[in-house]
Order: structure tokens, then C-alpha cells, then sequence
């Protein structure tokens, strides 16, 4: 994980209805508070 996914990873933490919008497809592994999934938007 870069540091810039780490941010992001934390800042869907702190605002839980936020979605990340990217194009990095390591964000479909990623979790915050350990095992929730982080709300993705993505193009297919």
C-alpha cells in the first residue's frame, strides 16, 4: 500500500458514508476498521 492509498484507506475511515473515487484496483483488497469494505467507485 503507497502512502497515498493509506490517506485515502484512512480517510474513508473518518467519514464512514464517503466513496473513493479510483482507478487503482488494489482498493477491492483494502479494508477500513480492519475488515469493512471501503466504498469504491470505479470504472469496469
Amino acid at each position: 500500500m503507497s502512502l497515498a492509498d493509506a490517506c485515502l484507506v484512512r480517510m474513508a475511515e473518518q467519514h464512514v458514508q464517503s466513496k473513493v473515487l479510483t482507478l487503482d484496483q488494489d482498493f477491492r483488497i483494502y479494508r477500513k476498521n480492519t475488515r469493512h469494505v471501503i466504498s469504491v467507485l470505479m470504472p469496469h
